[in-house]
């Protein structure tokens, strides 16, 4: 049937999804859609000849009016074929350009009444001249374009009928299918041409662009970007097979990571974004591995983990006291913070500082505090560290970067809320690099601590759940600002009562075990602990005591062997016989004090940082010119006290007896012994001035008597520290009356009962008092001024 009969006629329609038919065009198309199956059997019952339009949207599977253009192609179907998945194949030909004029109601398919556009004649001789132009711009279009094939140039070159050539070359190009639906509503020849021509014109340009590109990618594509390249294809290869390979999946698991770590959220952007460049970077990259780094420490921080604190008082006393005995201010302190932390709920973290000799107990009643709180404990030591960076930790431009202890402890701890403890502050120091102790002062801090900083991290770090414990030997070795912003526990030396029970509780029994006895195989009698603790070592603290005790128990050891292999019995007690021959003579001489009453020579206390010290200072007088000679390695401000003894000396020397011109014919030498030890301080001032005055006067001095304190020109005792250390110290020497400045009155009740019931303490204010407790009358009394042998 010609296409003149279908004019004016209704005719079944097959809409068509990104695809587009021309008049004189012949292709295949398969067809699916129920609609448009029944349209295509309405076609084969009537004349063969069906409607062809585009849909505007590929992706609409039930078309309305709207959706469809209006202006399509009748087309012809020459063949019809079902295919084994229950789609048509059907051959058609391209008959004519038409256009809707209404739509037909019709459920089983489309239906519509159609016009034809038959071409208009067109003898335009611009029609020629656009026809060359169109085939010109064509050939180069197929130069630049490896889709179309030069034959399909020389089978357009022969079609002689410009609205023909127009529709076939449109065919041939990468068009939207708008463009080419445009091309087609084109009704008029010479227009049609103008259009194909501006549409070759911009895809010619576009092919063009993209060969200029291409080359100079080319050009510049280097050995590191071919790689790149290549592992960017690789990538897109294994994700189309489902693999996980390379840094993709190393940036996955690494946001899985972050979403679990409960960071901030200003961390988790900075994160983000540092993964986001770690996935662009190749592997090789040297900063690739700077930036993991980076991200594994922000990812492995403790930004919310947190333990719960056991907030039961009995139970953290009795660990406390199992752990530790004595220690009493240390223990109310951490029972104290439970009690507030019950309460409150939400408690800033203290920061304690355990000031006392070595050996007391420090580090250990730090980790008994965690133990206690059931929170991690992590220690750091600050001993010698010089470096800020350390604290801080470096930037992250420096090789090697990483962030500070602080930081790494958190870290190590593996939560928000340890209880941290900075061993040895006063051991740090400070050069070129920075003083670490300003760089601790936010640490340190409560008020500051919630948004600690360091270099490394570059994000705020909360530090005020953690309970910060420091230690020190000496309190003048911290920096002030330093020190201001701790409280400080001062733990004092044991008594020779509370060693005792120490090494029967805890020494003893802790070596056993790690030299493998049992209980029954060595036992030490309390009389051997006391002349081990008395005789063989002396100390503030337990230390020393507990290598002794270690030094038996692998005697006891070797014995016990040797025993099993003779098949004797295994079993060895120590008593002070056995302690003599297994640990050699004794150490030191319990008892220090002086035999007898002596002449210008007085025991004084001595405060150091091993604990308290008694020492002995000795006044010769000769005859001489009046120089005064100090010797026994003395610090500055003992000498300024041997010089202030010796002024309030010769002021009151009328008064004591002596001659006034005394230091015009004598020459006066102190002395104390034990030269190699650096001796320093400003308590030795009445002990230097009462032994001076014993050998001017020639009295005795109470061989029972230890006196501690300043004197000023005018003969007041001031004030002194660390007065229970030097009484721990003078009763281990057999001192039996104590000295002391008045002003230290109220620092007795820190002394132990077991000490204050054996010995005699008196305050004094002036060097009178001193003189009259002192001095004692013999019966040969040597003149004053007389040289002492």
């Amino acid at each position: 049937m010609g296409p003149g009969k279908s004019k004016g006629r209704k005719l079944p329609l097959l809409p068509l999804r990104g695809l587009l038919v021309y008049p004189s065009m012949v292709l295949h198309l398969d067809v699916g859609r129920d609609k448009s199956v029944k349209a295509l059997e309405r076609s084969m019952v009537e004349d063969h000849l069906i409607l062809l339009c585009s849909q505007s949207e590929v992706n609409i599977e039930e078309p309305t009016e709207d959706d469809i253009y209006r202006i399509g192609t009748i087309a012809r179907v020459r063949q019809m074929l079902k295919l084994p998945n229950g789609t048509i194949r059907v051959l058609v030909e391209g008959v004519v350009r038409a256009e809707i004029t209404s739509y037909l109601t019709n459920d089983e398919f489309y239906e519509v009444m159609v016009k034809e556009l038959p071409e208009p004649d067109n003898e335009d001789p611009e029609v020629d001249a656009l026809m060359r132009s169109v085939l010109s711009q064509f050939e180069h279009y197929i130069s630049l374009s490896k889709k179309v094939t030069p034959e399909t140039h020389a089978a357009v070159a022969d079609i002689d009928d410009p609205g023909r050539l127009a529709d076939v070359i449109t065919s041939h190009l990468s068009l939207k299918i708008k463009d080419k639906q445009e091309i087609l509503e084109t009704i008029d020849v010479r227009e049609r041409l103008e259009k194909l021509l501006d549409f070759l014109n911009n895809e010619r340009e576009v092919l063009e662009l993209e060969r200029k590109i291409n080359q100079r990618v080319k050009k510049q594509m280097e050995k590191t970007q071919k790689e790149y390249y290549l592992r960017e294809q690789m990538k897109a290869i294994q994700k189309e097979l489902g693999e996980k390979e390379g840094r993709a999946s190393e940036a996955e698991e690494l946001r899985s990571q972050l979403a679990e770590s409960g960071a901030p959220e200003a961390v988790q952007e900075k994160v983000e974004k540092e993964i986001d460049r770690l996935e662009k970077m190749p592997s090789t990259s040297a900063e690739g591995g700077v930036i993991r780094t980076y991200i594994d420490w922000l990812l492995s921080l403790p930004w919310s983990k947190q333990t719960e604190d056991d907030l039961s008082l009995s139970k953290a006393e009795e660990i406390l006291n199992d752990d530790h005995f004595g220690l009493d201010k240390p223990k109310e302190r951490v029972l104290e913070y439970l009690a507030v932390q019950q309460l409150v709920k939400a408690m800033k973290g203290p920061i304690l500082c355990l000031v006392g000799p070595p050996g007391v107990g420090k580090t250990s009643l730090a980790r008994s505090i965690a133990k206690s709180l059931n929170r991690k404990f992590v220690r750091i030591s600050l001993g010698g560290v010089r470096d800020e960076a350390e604290i801080r930790g470096h930037r992250r431009t420096y090789v090697g970067a990483m962030p500070g202890r602080i930081i790494q402890g958190m870290k190590t701890a593996g939560s928000s809320n340890p209880v941290f403890l900075l061993d040895e502050i006063d051991k740090m120091a400070s050069d070129y690099r920075g003083d670490p102790a300003s760089a601790l002062l936010e640490v340190l801090d409560p008020e500051q601590n919630a948004t600690f900083s360091d270099h490394y991290i570059e994000a705020p770090f909360d530090l005020s759940k953690v309970m910060f414990v420091t230690t020190a030997n000496a309190m003048h070795n911290i920096p002030g600002p330093l020190l201001d912003r701790m409280e400080v526990l001062y733990i004092p030396g044991y008594t020779e009562l509370e060693k005792l029970q120490i090494a029967k509780r805890y020494l003893l029994p802790k070596q056993k075990r790690q030299h493998g006895l049992e209980d029954e195989q060595l036992v030490l009698d309390d009389d051997a602990l006391l002349k081990l603790i008395r005789e063989y070592t002396r100390e503030a603290g337990v230390r020393n005591l507990e290598q002794q005790i270690a030094s038996l128990c692998r005697k006891a050891a070797k014995t016990i062997v040797s025993a099993a292999e003779e098949e004797q019995p295994a079993a060895v007690t120590v008593d002070t016989k056995r302690l003599t021959e297994w640990l050699g003579p004794s150490k030191f001489r319990f008892g220090l004090a002086e035999q007898s009453d002596q002449i210008g020579a007085v025991t004084g206390l001595a405060w150091t940082e091993v604990g308290g010290d008694t020492l002995v200072i000795e006044v010769t007088v000769m005859p001489g010119s009046g120089k005064l000679t100090l010797t026994g390695k003395l610090g500055d401000v003992m000498k300024e006290s041997a010089q202030a003894a010796f002024s309030y000396t010769r002021s009151k020397a009328e008064e004591l007896g002596i001659d006034p011109q005394f230091h015009e014919k004598n020459d006066i030498h102190i002395h104390i012994p034990e030269g190699a030890i650096p001796k320093d301080g400003p308590s030795a001032g009445i002990t230097m001035a009462t032994a001076l005055i014993s050998a001017l006067t020639g009295r005795y001095v109470s061989k029972e008597v230890a006196m501690t304190g300043e004197i000023t020109l005018r003969g007041r005792v001031l004030p002194i520290g660390g007065l229970k250390e030097k009484s721990l110290a003078a009763h281990r020497a057999g001192i039996r009356k104590i000295l002391l400045p008045k002003d230290n009155e109220r620092d007795l009740n820190e002394i132990p009962d077991s000490i204050r019931s054996d010995m005699t303490f008196v305050p004094v204010s002036h060097m009178d008092e001193v003189l009259q407790h002192a001095l004692v009358e013999q019966q040969s009394v040597q003149k004053a001024g007389t040289p002492i042998l």
